[in-house]
């Protein structure tokens, strides 16, 4: 488990890094495109790099989805979720020391939100249903990938790649979280309407991914 801890610290670390470290560093250059992709492809790199220890969670939503799905022990999802959230705290300190040594920093970590202040604009109801929907379709995309009669070899790319999708299209409605771990490090820094609208990035994707869980809890998706 020590290992299996390790991997998720890790994993969890350089998707919050280098997918909140695109949007703050270099995101007037390469735009949600470029950042849709930071994230996917950090995924995709850890999904290979550390799947065969842990099978490279790194998101809350994804270990709680597992429990539910009868894949997971509820102690290891605890285990789990620490570290992931160890992890994504320690990627956001790091981003904000790299981020604050340039003279112009105007604050931010890549943190989610929503509201008339954030990016679009967009009400917590709508911001509350994406992130649900959106975790939840990401959920079944990774127990289906990694389940029984999945081709093997490419979970790592078809769960990358949908994160890439969600991004496209859901970044300028919260700035995508599915991923409770993910808004934890950066708002415990950005502090603010970061901290206070935190909840929502962590009940909604939870439910999302209890509800994947239980649809391949029934069998609902099992291949033939």
């Amino acid at each position: 488990m020590m290992k299996k801890s390790l991997a998720e610290f890790i994993g969890t670390f350089t998707l919050v890094l280098f997918g909140c470290g695109a949007a703050v560093i270099a995101g007037e250059h390469i735009g949600y495109f470029g950042i849709s992709f930071a994230f996917g492809l950090a995924l995709i790199g850890m999904a290979y790099g550390i799947g065969a220890v842990s099978g490279c969670h790194i998101n809350p939503a994804v270990s709680i989805g597992a429990v539910v799905a009868g894949r997971m022990k509820v102690s290891d999802a605890i285990t789990y979720i620490i570290a992931q959230l160890a992890g994504a705290a320690a990627a956001a300190l790091v981003l904000l020391i790299i981020a604050s040594g340039k003279a112009d920093y105007a604050g931010g970590l890549g943190q989610n939100g929503y509201g008339a202040e954030y990016l679009g604009g967009y009400t917590m109801a709508a911001a509350f249903v994406f992130e649900l929907v959106a975790t939840f379709l990401f959920v079944v995309v990774i127990l289906g990938s990694t389940g029984k009669g999945a081709p093997a070899g490419f979970a790592g790319l078809a769960i990358g790649l949908t994160l890439v999708v969600i991004h496209l299209v859901g970044i300028d409605v919260t700035g995508v979280s599915v991923n409770p771990a993910r808004s934890f490090g950066p708002a415990l820094f950005a502090g603010g309407a970061a901290l206070s609208q935190l909840w929502l990035f962590i009940v909604a994707p939870i439910i999302g991914g209890v509800a994947a869980g239980v649809v391949f809890r029934t069998g609902a998706l099992d291949a033939e």
